[in-house]
């Protein structure tokens, strides 16, 4: 199957959220809530789940891991780079720095599934894990402009990284699943990615005049374009697997993640740009993401 019909379900569930959005019968409130609980409790679960049962070591996935960790810095050092020729407000570019690196993990976690099955998803998870924790450090330190209050507990807090940390740490010590445990985990992991994805489609909005055509033009060439190409040139460098290289330039290659919004929006106000690039960005993946595939099947 090519990688544009592996990727159409999970384009599909984008659709169909951001149609489900648009009727009277599920309005902000109810999408809130399956944000919440998608954030908070599924996914997590499913993170903790792929990484507690993986047979993938961090030693294993270390060149993947540094593939990873470089092109995301690369996103961070190329949205720093043009800040002079952007000319936005600062509080403008501080919430939009982060468009040009954090990813959402619900359709990486979608793809990597698609692609290879348990062990993608193992790989997409650990790589994620270890790149969460990355991403908002930078996203705060620029949103906070420095000062470096709650940076830590931004961090410590943040529940993605607790289910990577506390995955990681099961799978070190060696500990069996409990079936019940395991059961339970599993009936979260299933429900996470297609209501993610759901979430994700009732997100985008679009409203103009909020961002200029420069930035947004930039960031999303950036973010679909520049990055998933330097991932690719670091895992052909690196000499990663074929699978780990897929999850390598798929991770780089989709949209922004909604959370940036909410993170903009709670530091600084500022969240209709944002809201901009990740709904073009989204739509514009429906595109770019399964050529980026196709290039590296």
């Amino acid at each position: 199957m090519t990688p544009a019909l592996l990727l159409l379900p999970d384009f599909a569930l984008i659709a169909l959220g951001a149609a489900l959005k648009r009727t009277p019968w599920f309005d902000a409130a109810f999408w809130r809530g399956v944000e919440r609980i998608v954030y908070f409790v599924l996914f997590p679960a499913l993170l903790f789940r792929a990484l507690a049962t993986s047979s993938l070591a961090l030693g294993d996935a270390s060149k993947l891991i540094a593939v990873g960790i470089l092109f995301t810095a690369a996103g961070m050092a190329a949205s720093v780079i043009v800040r002079p020729l952007l000319r936005l407000p600062e509080a403008t570019f501080a919430a939009c720095f982060q468009c040009g690196f954090r990813f959402n993990s619900y359709v990486a976690l979608a793809g990597a599934s698609s692609l290879g099955g348990a062990r993608g998803v193992a790989a997409m998870s650990l790589l994620i894990g270890v790149l969460v924790p990355l991403v908002n450090i930078a996203a705060v330190a620029m949103l906070i402009h420095g000062r470096g209050r709650g940076i830590g507990r931004a961090i410590a807090t943040n529940p993605l990284v607790i289910a990577c940390a506390g995955g990681l740490l099961w799978n070190a010590a060696g500990i069996p699943m409990p079936e019940l445990l395991a059961r339970v985990l599993g009936s979260l992991s299933a429900a996470a990615l297609p209501l993610g994805l759901l979430a994700a489609g009732a997100g985008l909005t679009f409203v103009r005049g909020t961002l200029p055509l420069r930035g947004l033009v930039w960031w999303n060439a950036l973010k679909l374009a520049v990055l998933p190409a330097v991932a690719l040139g670091l895992a052909t460098l690196f000499g990663l697997s074929p699978l780990e290289r897929q999850v390598a330039v798929l991770l780089a290659a989709v949209p922004t993640a909604t959370s940036a919004y909410i993170l903009a929006v709670q530091m600084t106000g500022v969240g209709a740009p944002v809201a901009l690039l990740i709904s073009s960005g989204t739509l514009l993946a429906v595109l770019t993401l399964p050529l980026w595939l196709a290039l590296i099947a």
